[in-house]
Parts: C-alpha cells; sequence; structure tokens
C-alpha cells in the first residue's frame, strides 16, 4: 500500500515514515502543500496523511482542491489543531478521518488501514481471487491453503494487482507504485518482479491468475 505524507515538521515526518514502512507501507514524504497537491493529482497512492498548518499552502485548500477535481484517494488529517470546530471542518472538506497530535502509532495504523480498505470496498482485511487469499494485515499469502513467502515488492505489487482485479495495470503505473518518482530503476525491473511472482504464484497450477495484455501491461484474473 502507498502513502503520501504531506508534513512540513521533518523529524515527525521521518518518524511517520519509518513506522509506517516497519507496517508494509511504501511511503513518500513531502513538506508543502503546493507539492503535495501536485503529487497527489499526478501520481497513484492508496491514502494521503495530510496535515493542517503548512507552507504555500495548508491542509484544508489541499482538500479542497483535490475534491474538486475529484481525487477520490482516502485522506486521514493529521494534526495538533484537535477541537471539535477544525474536525467537522476537515471531515466536511472531504477527510475520510481525523487524527489529533500526539497520537499513538497502533491507532494511526489502524485508521490508515481502515480508510484504505473502506476506498477499495473491501470489508474485511482479505482479498480473495479464486484459490488465492492475501491477508492484509498480517501480509499473509496462500493459494489452495498453502502459504508462499514473498519478498516485500513482490508482495506489493501482488497486493496492486489484486486491488485493481481485472484491470490492466501498464508498467509505469507499477514501478509508480513501488518506487518513488524519482527513483531510477532498469526499464524491465517489473517484468522480472512478475517472473518472480508468476513462479510462486501460478506456477502447478492450471488456472493462471497474472496474465500479460501485449503492448498495455499486466492484469490479474479470476472466475470469483
Amino acid at each position: 500500500m502507498k502513502v503520501l505524507v504531506i508534513e512540513d515538521e521533518k523529524d515527525l515526518a521521518d518518524i511517520i515514515k519509518q513506522g509506517l514502512e516497519e507496517n508494509a507501507f511504501t511511503v513518500e514524504l513531502c513538506n508543502d502543500g503546493e507539492e503535495g497537491l501536485f503529487m497527489a493529482e499526478n501520481y497513484p497512492y492508496d491514502a494521503i496523511v495530510l496535515d493542517i498548518m503548512l507552507p504555500t499552502m495548508d491542509g484544508f485548500t489541499v482538500l479542497d482542491k483535490l475534491r474538486a477535481k475529484k481525487v477520490k484517494v482516502p485522506v486521514l488529517v493529521l494534526t495538533a489543531r484537535g477541537g471539535m470546530g477544525d474536525k467537522v471542518r476537515g471531515l466536511d472538506k472531504g477527510a475520510d478521518d481525523y487524527v489529533v497530535k500526539p497520537f499513538e502509532f497502533p491507532e494511526l495504523i489502524a485508521r490508515l488501514k481502515a480508510i484504505i480498505r473502506r476506498n477499495k470496498g473491501e470489508a474485511s482485511p482479505l482479498i480473495s481471487i479464486d484459490d488465492l487469499t492475501i491477508d492484509i494485515n498480517s501480509r499473509t499469502v496462500k493459494r489452495s491453503d498453502k502459504e508462499i513467502k514473498l519478498s516485500s515488492r513482490e508482495y506489493k505489487i501482488l497486493v496492486y494487482l489484486a486491488l485493481n482485479k481485472g484491470r490492466v495495470l501498464s508498467r509505469d503505473q507499477i514501478a509508480e507504485y513501488i518506487y518513488d518518482p524519482d527513483h531510477e530503476h532498469e526499464s524491465n525491473i517489473v517484468d522480472v518482479y512478475i517472473n518472480f511472482l508468476r513462479n510462486r504464484i501460478d506456477k502447478g497450477h492450471d488456472n493462471k491468475l497474472i496474465q500479460t495484455v501485449r503492448g498495455e501491461g499486466y492484469t490479474i484474473k479470476g472466475n470469483r
């Protein structure tokens, strides 16, 4: 799951990034509102953690502009402004949840996972495609009830495909999901990871879930 953290306090932003990464999130940071708005509009994220008191553009304005442009990525507001009026204002402007500083990290993780599940239409942490199951809480992957060990990037790609079941994802979209926008990587790296995934997920099964759409990218398909 890929999260954008818009927070101008560098030390706090680094702590949030470290904590989220320890819980299997991919994290990108920015420290002002205008840059955060640009990234939210132009790159795919599963959620945004948004401070309110930001340079160049405050968080309420960022929210206004995102929702005005129909960007539906879930937003968790994380701020020291804990008054009822600020909470109501944030939620009215389209925030999905509101956490007040100082906060307990387990609560932040739980709330972030909850808004991502709601946005994806997943009522439970389990994603099921035929005999493949993914538990996004425990990061456990099974096929035909047999557990499959995946690397961190293999897991991220599998979840991204599963959450977009039936939709073709281009190599660029997948690369943007698992890497920072300015990260340099080999042009064929997505193909390499897809081959790794196929060996782990589809090898030995007649029903091949991960499929190539020639000239477009990759998709995961199932009968249920």
